[in-house]
């Protein structure tokens, strides 16, 4: 994370890093191939979406700061948060000079062919190209990286987790779509049923997914385990409140107030009423067979 000191000797990514997706870490792996030749991979993230700022409006948040910062690091790089309000009137060659090489320390840039810097978006990658043969910056440009015949972006992704495909969204960004939000008191329904769950709510402007019963996967304390994940409100019981409530296998502790990651696998089915408690376990139990044998798969 940004320290707020002068840095030396970087080689910065460049670009707004919103879902951490293929393409997102092609232009971070780049980053990092620079250590090789002793530069400092870098990782420049902005306080908030540069679109919140510009419309006041943010797109849906696809992961959470904690989650990125924590698959960034296991990449290789380092991070650095600057404000967004504070560079966005700068001109192109003023946010290079004055930003990427005299505060962070830049020798080498990395970014999108579709990646825009400055006031107004006034830069492209020509400009930057410029800039950096101006400055004596090494430049390096990462394709676009396609998936099914189209570019993976973050529009896409979103889609694909509303409409519950998470495969889809899997492939895109490399790895299942996930959240780690904190653990929350529920009514505790699942332990009546013999089948305790843990229970998070999903933040304002973040994803939701399809509402409806997910395999998933479930990490905390270094551990991964299978689960089954409910996105809904628990209609059997009259609740009102979206939430995600997971029943994770093998493990019986006490999570509230802990930040767990769930991950959503594959979309099972739609949340539906049952006329029933019984009927309810029933289900249950059998979407928890169906989670160990995709598991074993």
């Amino acid at each position: 994370m940004n320290t707020g000191e002068a840095k030396k000797n970087t080689a910065i990514a460049l670009g707004t890093f919103d879902g951490l997706h293929r393409g997102h870490r092609a232009v971070i792996t780049s980053a990092v191939s620079f250590a090789e030749k002793g530069l400092l991979p870098l990782v420049l993230l902005f306080d908030e979406h540069p679109q919140s700022a510009l419309t006041g409006e943010a797109p849906i948040q696809l992961l959470s700061l904690s989650l990125k910062t924590a698959a960034i690091e296991k990449m290789g790089a380092s991070i650095e948060i600057i404000s967004f309000k504070e560079v966005r009137n700068m001109e192109p060659r003023d946010f290079i000079k004055e930003v990427l090489i005299k505060r962070l320390g830049a020798k080498a840039l990395v970014c999108g062919e579709n990646y825009r810097f400055g006031r107004n978006g006034a830069g492209d990658t020509a400009t930057l190209a410029k800039l950096c043969e101006e400055f004596g910056l090494t430049l390096s440009i990462a394709q676009t990286v396609f998936y099914d015949g189209e570019a993976i972006s973050s529009t896409r992704i979103r889609t694909a987790v509303e409409n519950g495909d998470m495969r889809l969204a899997r492939e895109m960004l490399g790895s299942p779509f996930a959240y780690d939000f904190e653990v929350v008191a529920g009514k505790k329904v699942g332990r009546t049923l013999g089948i305790p769950t843990i229970n998070q709510l999903f933040p304002e402007g973040f994803a939701i997914p399809r509402e409806g019963v997910y395999i998933s996967e479930t990490r905390f304390s270094g551990e991964k385990y299978c689960s089954v994940t409910n996105i809904g409100r628990g209609p059997t019981f009259g609740k009102n409140i979206l939430r995600s409530e997971t029943t994770i296998m093998g493990f019986t502790g006490d999570l509230y107030g802990q930040k767990v990651t769930v991950g959503l696998l594959e979309y099972l089915r739609p949340e539906k009423a049952f006329p029933t408690a019984d009927l309810l376990r029933s289900q249950i139990a059998r979407d928890i067979e169906t989670a160990r044998q995709y598991k074993a798969e």
